[in-house]
């Protein structure tokens, strides 16, 4: 059996300000209807002020009106007297009756007539309230609609009192401000990622016209234009590499495991055993034990990038502290480094894709997005991110996360 179709009620209000006015005349017109019968009820009970006809004046005044007794004339003045007052009687009970009758009719006429045409005023007074309470809500669907890549930038800044319209508005504004945000980083990242990607690309193109357009080559010159080709076919694949990393890094880690920052701290210090040993730094190592939740791979990445950044933006004869721990509930990675000065406004500008310090080092190396990934990654797992510039020069990076106790531990942020 199938269950019956339902046509859309087309007959019923569309809008919201066409219904807050029809439902302010029905709560008038409910309100007023309840306070007429009231009032009708208590009028209706309400005493006369005139006395009531007795039996014996009904009878009497019967007695008087049929006249089948004849009396004696002695007592026909006396009689008539008393027919006159059971007349009187009557009459002004009757007459009190009619004139309360045709007030009540009166009142419920005039009342009734009053409510309609005040249910009519309230509904046009509800219209003008409804639209005055509605104008925040057209003002935010108006911006809504407005709202795109290219007009992120207006807000409503809705001012008067801070009620649930002032609260909305305020968020609507808010909201634009981070898409506001993450499409001015979206277009800075797309704009450099395609730059840095076009550098090794035309190096390779550049160098394989360079050799193919001499008539005669020797082998020498092809084994150069190999190994620049090679050389940006590596640069090119580590930043595609890099870039798939930040955008899994950006997500929530999915199936989360228990890691230890000191093991990664380790094996990264190994890897980056050679490239310092080229440059003489000087590694030292305070390794404890610093057991988080997450994802290995993206914290082992996250680990080894800070490692490769201290060694790569270092400077000959330097040195590298990395150590890590817990304490207060947290785990640390802490990882120190010789090198340039870099003044503290310019710090949390190393974290963006594509950000070096190669106008100062005078060395352009990586992809530019190490210290990208490692926010992405510290964010994804609910870690604070921190870094401060030495005052001898280079740089200090602390990163804490949640510890994991007992087998146990809070999932990623």
């Amino acid at each position: 059996m199938t269950a019956p179709r339902r046509w859309p009620a087309r007959w019923l209000p569309q809008t919201f300000r066409v219904r807050l006015t029809l439902l302010f005349a029905a709560l008038f017109l409910a309100a007023g209807a309840a306070l007429l019968g009231i009032s009708y009820v208590l009028a209706v009970n309400q005493p006369d002020n005139v006395p009531p006809v007795t039996p014996y004046q009904m009878k009497l005044a019967f007695h008087c009106k049929s006249g089948k007794e004849p009396l004696p004339k002695t007592a026909e003045p006396l009689l008539s007297s008393k027919c006159a007052h059971a007349f009187a009687a009557i009459g002004a009970h009757e007459a009190a009756a009619n004139l309360r009758r045709q007030t009540l009719e009166r009142l419920l006429a005039y009342s009734l007539v009053a409510l309609g045409a005040m249910t009519v005023v309230s509904g046009g007074l509800g219209w003008v309230m409804a639209g005055r309470v509605l104008r925040p809500v057209s003002s935010i669907t108006a911006a809504a609609r407005r709202a795109s890549e290219q007009h992120l930038g207006e807000r409503l800044a809705l001012t008067g009192p801070h009620d649930e319209l002032r609260e909305l508005a305020d968020t609507f504004d808010e909201m634009l401000e981070r898409l506001d945000a993450a499409f001015a980083s979206q277009r800075r990242f797309v704009a450099d990622a395609s730059h840095e990607l076009r550098t090794p690309l035309t190096v390779m193109r550049t160098a394989i016209e360079v050799t193919l357009a001499k008539p005669t080559r020797t082998p020498e010159q092809l084994e150069v234009m190999t190994a620049k080709v090679a050389r940006s076919a590596a640069q090119a694949e580590e930043l595609i590499e890099a870039l798939l990393t930040l955008a899994a890094s950006e997500q929530a880690p999915a199936s989360p495991e228990l890691v230890d920052l000191a093991t990664a701290a380790e094996d990264a210090a190994e890897s980056a055993a050679a490239r310092a040993r080229e440059l003489d730094l000087r590694v030292d190592t305070d390794l404890a034990a610093a057991p988080v939740f997450g994802n290995r791979l993206l914290l082992e990445r996250m680990v080894g990038n800070l490692v490769d950044n201290a060694v790569r933006h270092n400077i000959r004869g330097g040195w590298i502290l990395i150590r890590t721990g817990t304490g207060d509930q947290q785990a640390r990675f802490d990882v120190a480094n010789s090198g340039p000065v870099i003044p503290k406004e310019l710090v949390p500008t190393l974290f963006e894709p594509f950000r070096r310090m190669e106008e100062r080092t005078g060395v352009r190396d990586g992809t530019g997005l190490g210290l990208a990934i490692v926010r992405s990654i510290g964010t994804a797992h609910g870690a604070d991110v921190e870094a401060h510039s030495l005052p001898a020069g280079g740089l200090r990076i602390l990163v804490t996360l949640p510890i994991a106790g007992d087998g146990q531990g809070p999932g990623p942020g």
